[in-house]
């Protein structure tokens, strides 16, 4: 059965974008510009998938999420054009799955609706994830690189899941944090980059050059991709 998505945007140029990639790729959608539309389509509806802009006519895309949240965990995709942190830690912390900042690329907005639907809806029936000469077991937790074994403590593990299945997206700590723990992790967000030093000393080649787990100055850290 083809997902539907909540496409909630009320500037034109951004949603006929967003809705274009969306029907190549296959996506059922509706598309509304407010906020009390949107809770009005999703009552009506069934979807897989939300995509709310935070700034809306009306009441806002904090709101709606908040609204939605009382009824369901449907995965939800926020779009921001605030850059602040307390802003984006404030979508988490309502519930949100994922947030882009405007303006932002329409190919990595799809790369993360399809690792939302591999993560909650079990698209990818795979139970390893590979890159070069890695492979991330998914049902014993062990990596394997150039077919020998190198165990991973547990929250290992789920960082480089995370990170592996969003090869090439540049993730933020916030969203570390919250795809590989949950917004509940009582841990500050500089402990990500002790856990990503440990990777790579498992996994680089050389860790002062890696060519796996890379920094993005001012961003955050990326799987795979090519290197500034």
């Amino acid at each position: 059965m083809s997902k539907r998505i909540l496409v909630v945007e009320d500037h034109k140029d951004i949603s006929s974008i967003i809705i274009k990639y969306l029907q190549n790729e296959g996506y059922e959608h509706i598309l509304v510009e407010d906020g009390l539309s949107a809770l009005e389509a999703f009552s009506e509806n069934t979807f897989h998938l939300v995509i709310l802009d935070v700034m809306l006519p009306g009441i806002d895309g904090f709101q709606v999420l908040t609204d939605i949240r009382e009824i369901s965990d449907v995965p939800v995709i926020m779009l921001t054009a605030r850059e602040l942190e307390p802003d984006r830690i404030k979508g988490f912390d309502l519930g949100a799955d994922d947030y882009v900042t405007k303006p932002f690329s329409p190919k990595e907005l799809m790369r993360r609706v399809k690792s939302i639907f591999k993560r909650v809806y079990n698209d990818n029936q795979s139970k390893s994830l590979s890159f070069r000469e890695i492979t991330l077991n998914l049902g014993n937790m062990i990596l394997e690189k150039n077919g020998e074994s190198i165990e991973l403590t547990s929250t290992e593990f789920r960082l480089l899941r995370v990170l592996m299945e969003n090869k090439g997206i540049i993730l933020s700590r916030d969203q570390i944090i919250s795809l590989a723990f949950g917004y509940d992790y009582e841990g500050i967000d500089r402990s990500i980059d002790t856990h990503i030093r440990r990777l790579r000393a498992k996994i680089e080649d050389d860790p002062s050059d890696p060519k796996y787990l890379l920094t993005k100055y001012g961003a955050g850290y990326m799987f795979g991709g090519e290197r500034e």
